[in-house]
This record gives structure tokens, C-alpha cells and sequence, in this order.
């Protein structure tokens, strides 16, 4: 059975730890970040972040109820620093992309906690803040409730694989991750026309494209169909004055 988690005022009031720092729970996520940079999902490990905390291992188990409800809080603080500093403009589609690519670029900035955490549901505060911010800029475009829930998952579920496709790559070796983006110019830059006339036509497009991140465009797309259909339900006449609105 877990051990109950101690109420956030009663851990401050408690001692520091050896060298005289006082734990929090963003300070453990934030050393487990770092433990996830350095050496990986494999580092993390209760152990390891207690002596880089300088505290005994069981003290964490005041913060976390194990390990799994830690890797939650780290996917929670991802999408807080995504959050951070973004207000809606009242301009859906441009509110939408903001937040995309704010949420992208946070784990991508993380690539082992995202490959940790990139599937996980939190129910945590900034994982709520997000959602409701998400639905709130949806309803108030004007889609229907049907329509907002259908967008928003799949909003959502492609924010957060484009997230964690980009982060294995960034998670690679440095030369495992040069020879991949190599192979573009190496190998398909060399197939012949007469045998593969539609990548050697595209090959030059291929190898500039295909070693950077394909989520903008996807974003773009998806919210394109978004756009689209949210004139079908306005109308030719409400659909017009929509769009003399501005680009949102």
C-alpha cells in the first residue's frame, strides 16, 4: 500500500537536509530533470536522486507516494513551463498554435522526461490548466461541444507524439543522431531517377526537410481543418465576418 503523502506545510517545517538545503517538491523535480538529462530514464532512480539532494533516499517518499507519482509531477512541471508567460489574445487559431508549439518545444527541451512522460496522464494542476485553457479558447471560437472535443484530442495526442517522436531523436547518441540525418544526403540523395524517380526528384526538399520537426506543419494543418469547419457551422455570412476578424 502507498505511503500517504505529507501535506505541503507540514514538509516545510521540516529540517533541512545535511547540507543545509530545504527540500520542496519543484526542487526534486527540478534535480530529477537534471538526473534525466545526464544519465537518462536508467538514472532516475530514488537512490541517485537522494544523494544529488543530499538527503536519505526515504525523505522523497514525503513528497511522492514512489517513483511513478514523481515521473507524473515531472510531465506536470513540463507542460507549467509551456504555460508560463502565454494569456489567450481572444484569437483562437493563433492561441491554439501558441500553445502547441509552447508545449512542444518544453519537452523537446527535455528529451528523456518526455519520452517518460509524454504518454502519462497527470491530472495535475498545470496538466488541468492546460486542458481547460485548450477547451475555454475551442467553446469560445464558437464550436459546438462535439466539434471542441474532437479537435482538442487531437490536438493534444499530436502535440504530445510529434513531442515524443522529436525527443527520441534528441535522446540518441550524438553520432547515432548525425548518421540518421546523414542518411538523407548519403543514401536517398543517391538514388537514381531510373529507379526512384520520385525521391531523386525530391531529394534536395527531403534533406533539408526531413532532419527538422514536422509538428509546425502538422499544427498548421490541423488547424486548418479546424478553420474550415468551423465556417461550415457559422455560415457563408458569419463565416465572412470571422474571418475580417484577423487571422485568429
Amino acid at each position: 500500500m502507498p505511503k500517504p503523502v505529507v501535506p505541503e506545510e507540514k514538509r516545510r517545517r521540516r529540517r533541512p537536509t545535511r547540507s543545509g538545503t530545504v527540500l520542496s517538491e519543484s526542487l526534486i523535480v527540478d534535480t530529477a530533470l537534471r538526473l534525466l538529462r545526464e544519465h537518462g530514464s536508467a538514472g532516475l532512480t530514488a537512490r541517485r536522486l537522494g544523494l544529488a539532494l543530499d538527503c536519505d533516499p526515504s525523505t522523497l517518499y514525503r513528497y511522492f507516494r514512489g517513483m511513478d507519482d514523481l515521473t507524473l509531477a515531472i510531465g506536470d512541471a513540463l507542460i507549467g513551463r509551456a504555460l508560463r508567460g502565454w494569456d489567450p489574445t481572444g484569437q483562437w487559431r493563433a492561441d491554439l498554435r501558441a500553445v502547441g508549439l509552447r508545449i512542444h518545444a518544453a519537452y523537446v527541451a527535455h528529451p528523456q522526461a518526455a519520452l517518460l512522460t509524454a504518454n502519462r496522464v497527470s491530472g495535475r494542476a498545470h496538466e488541468l490548466a492546460a486542458d481547460e485553457a485548450v477547451l475555454d479558447v475551442l467553446r469560445t471560437a464558437g464550436f459546438p461541444l462535439p466539434d471542441t472535443v474532437r479537435i482538442y484530442h487531437a490536438f493534444v495526442d499530436q502535440t504530445l507524439a510529434f513531442a515524443a517522436l522529436d525527443a527520441a531523436s534528441l535522446a540518441l547518441p550524438s553520432a547515432a543522431l548525425r548518421a540518421d540525418e546523414q542518411m538523407w544526403r548519403s543514401t536517398y540523395a543517391r538514388l537514381p531517377p531510373a529507379t526512384h524517380p520520385r525521391i531523386a526528384e525530391a531529394a534536395p526538399l527531403l534533406a533539408t526537410r526531413m532532419v527538422t520537426s514536422a509538428y509546425p506543419t502538422a499544427l498548421d494543418m490541423l488547424l486548418d481543418s479546424a478553420a474550415t469547419r468551423l465556417k461550415e457551422l457559422q455560415g457563408p455570412v458569419q463565416g465572412r465576418r470571422s474571418d475580417q476578424r484577423g487571422p485568429g
